[in-house]
């Protein structure tokens, strides 16, 4: 695979809105990321901003983890959250202890099924860890078949919780999880 995988700069926060509209435009959108199209396009420039400066390298609360295509083209991402015990995440569960929550997780079309997922996943498994974490988690809307195949594949397991987020109180987000390995302690 001839991919480079690596942390967002905050400077490249241009980029990063690019590729964010882009996954937006996906077809399943609507169930996999907690905004849309419209309402992102409208963010001010100081919004992309401030966000890649949040999640870029060398923060410690929060990292971005991109794919770069041999061309240099942007095909990959995904973030991680790290959230701290007791304290509450950003849908509002209770975070019992240290963890990394990856959101924001978007690949190509014209790159799926060849194992990019998976690499992003570890690039962002791998800051989690380095930043203590116990554990790393996410969130996937129980109709998103392709996500939940991804995520099982990268070895997240389902925990149990689920919630609804969104206005249909009627439709699940299912969380899995990874332990970290025993080795890494």
């Amino acid at each position: 695979m001839s991919y480079q995988v690596r942390s967002l700069r905050a400077d490249e926060w241009p980029r990063a809105k690019a590729l964010r509209l882009e996954a937006l435009r996906d077809p399943v959108a609507s169930i996999a990321f907690m905004e849309t199209y419209g309402s992102a396009a409208a963010r001010p420039d100081a919004f992309w901003q401030e966000r890649a400066g949040r999640s870029a390298e060398g923060a410690s609360g929060a990292q971005q983890i991109i794919a770069e295509g041999p061309d240099g083209e942007w095909v990959g991402t995904v973030t991680v959250l790290m959230e701290e015990a007791g304290t509450t995440d950003w849908a509002g569960m209770p975070v019992e202890r240290l963890q990394g929550h990856l959101v924001g997780v978007y690949v190509q079309p014209g790159h799926r099924g060849i194992g990019l997922t998976e690499v992003l996943f570890d690039a962002g498994l791998e800051w989690a860890w380095a930043q203590g974490a116990e554990r790393v988690r996410l969130l996937v809307h129980e109709d998103n078949a392709r996500a939940l195949r991804a995520y099982r594949r990268a070895g997240f397991t389902e925990t149990g919780v689920t919630t609804t987020l969104g206005p249909d109180k009627g439709e699940r987000e299912l969380e899995l999880a990874l332990e970290r390995p025993e080795s890494d302690f």
